[in-house]
């Protein structure tokens, strides 16, 4: 593997970590002596090989076959280097890294690369060249990717409305030739002295985003006009070169599939750049998991002129020496970028930080965690079997609730199964409980009977009676008393027949035979 010589001279460190929290089998993990044990996890996740990793094995395996690939037509009028060693250092310096289906080597699936805009500021100053450079590296290995892998894709459907492709031969090419993504935008503006709700680092910030979706257009497709100002110092210039090259000398070409912009999601590519911020969202906090203040909040410190020492004396004081962004300028982060990239996350709510209170009043939804409480309790009612599971949060309160019958119809099933969905629903928006057991308890329809399995009840009169008598006398603290059975020499009358049909009519006559000529 050629590019394993652009790791001479690299000082590494083995970490002994795990993919998962609950594996307790550690294994041993090669990589850079500056990256984090988070990075390590990250390696472990993206890989798909057991036992030791070395980063730079794993790195080589994506990085020699871009290197393979043939040049396209069109780029000799732009000098290429050699993709490997190039993307080799560009990861070294942890700008750029692929995504899980270029690292694993999956043809079916479309490629792309995470770009880390914190990764290219040194001492303050934006490098606006080498972000060039390493952008329009990534778009060539991913347009010669394409031109042998496109016809392999799965097919996939576009999860947006991405402009149309001007040359015909991108259609037999399965769309776009793959993804670029933007991160770690709030440690990018924190390095260079922007803060993120203002003005300026929103006009910063969608400049950035222009200038990363220009380049992937280039010669493919059009290109969104500029932002109004640049407050990057000499990144308006670089940005008017790529212009005057897009309208003189690169014309669209032949085979030049467009390639899509956006913003990363959480997940092991981000861990693996050691973003602070994923995506375009806010830093909410300037201290790491262990304690110690994040290197953008010490850029910030040291761009307002404050040391440790009168910051800790202003937080004595009650004053807030890092104020950091909310979620209102997150929202407004999101408005400024729309438009400037092909693909956005979800847009943020501004609710989901408020007190769970304030965030029930407003009718917000409070979700489980991923990994949660509760119990299981089978039960048999009046010889029918029924199955009630539930979710708690962390304070124990009831957030989800499934009932399941055992050998019963479909649709009784199904509607079992719908009630549960719906009283879940109600449950993690701020429905109290008491309502549902108000509602449901002492509820009158079969099947119905002694109950079985569970001693919160002797007789129920109906599934859900049974259920949310369980539920009150679990979450509510309140046992409610059985429902009185129903007598079995009771006879209802016939609903169908609700007139009054008198019995002393005569017998009806037995219908005679006659023939007919």
């Amino acid at each position: 593997m050629t590019t394993l010589l652009q790791w001479n001279g690299v000082r590494m460190r083995v970490a002994h970590v795990a993919a998962d929290p609950d594996d307790l089998a550690l294994r041993a993990v090669t990589l850079p002596a500056s990256w984090e044990d988070e990075a390590a996890i990250a390696l472990l996740q993206l890989s798909g090989s057991t036992g030791a990793l070395r980063l730079s094995s794993e790195a080589a395996r994506w990085l020699d076959r871009l290197s393979s690939l043939p040049a396209l037509p069109g780029e000799t009028e732009m000098p290429v280097p050699a993709l490997g060693p190039a993307l080799a250092g560009a990861l070294l310096e942890r700008q750029i890294a692929p995504l899980a289906a270029l690292w694993q080597g999956q043809v079916d699936r479309r490629s792309g690369f995470v770009v880390n805009l914190a990764a290219f500021v040194q001492e303050g100053d934006f490098d606006g060249e080498r972000f060039v450079e390493t952008l329009r590296l990534a778009c060539v290995a991913l347009r010669r990717l394409h031109a042998v892998n496109g016809p392999m894709l799965n097919g996939e459907l576009p999860l947006f409305d991405a402009p149309s492709a001007s040359a015909p031969e991108q259609d037999g090419l399965g769309g776009p030739a793959g993804t670029l993504l933007l991160t770690n935008l709030d440690s990018c503006l924190a390095l260079m002295g922007l803060d993120y709700d203002s003005e300026t680092g929103r006009d910063a910030a969608c400049y950035l985003s222009w200038l990363a979706t220009s380049l992937a257009r280039q010669g493919a497709g059009p290109v969104p006009l500029p932002p109004i100002s640049c407050p990057i110092a000499g990144l308006e210039i670089t940005g008017r070169q790529i212009r005057d090259e897009m309208e003189d000398s690169l014309p669209d070409l032949p085979n030049r599939a467009l390639i899509e912009t956006g913003f990363s999601l959480p997940g092991p590519v981000d861990a693996l750049l050691g973003v602070e911020s994923c995506g375009l969202a806010p830093i909410f906090s300037p201290l790491r998991a262990d304690g110690h203040l994040r290197a953008s909040a010490l850029s910030r410190l040291a761009h307002r002129g404050l040391s440790l020492e009168a910051a800790l004396a202003a937080a004595v004081l009650g004053e807030n020496p890092l104020p950091q962004p909310g979620p209102e300028a997150h929202l407004s982060m999101h408005r400024a970028l729309t438009g400037f990239v092909d693909r956005m996350p979800a847009r943020p709510d501004p609710r989901a930080s408020l007190p769970l209170t304030a965030r029930l009043e407003r009718g917000a939804r409070r979700p489980l965690p991923a990994r949660h409480g509760g119990f299981t309790q089978r039960t048999a009612i009046g010889g029918h079997r029924l199955y009630l599971r539930t979710g708690e949060y962390e304070d124990g309160s009831l957030g989800e609730i499934s009932l399941t019958p055992g050998r019963e119809s479909s649709m009784v099933r199904g509607l079992l199964e719908s009630v549960g969905q719906a009283v879940t629903i109600g449950l993690q928006h701020g429905a109290p409980l008491s309502a549902y057991v108000e509602q449901f308890a002492h509820t009158r329809f079969g099947p119905a009977g002694t109950v079985e399995g569970d001693p919160v009840a002797a007789y129920a009169s109906s599934l859900l009676d049974y259920a949310f008598r369980a539920l009150s006398d679990s979450y509510l603290g309140k046992r409610l008393p059985d429902s009185a059975p129903e007598d079995p020499h009771v006879i209802e009358e016939d609903p169908m027949l609700p007139l009054d049909i008198p019995g002393d009519l005569p017998p009806r006559e037995r219908g005679r035979l006659r023939l007919v000529s």
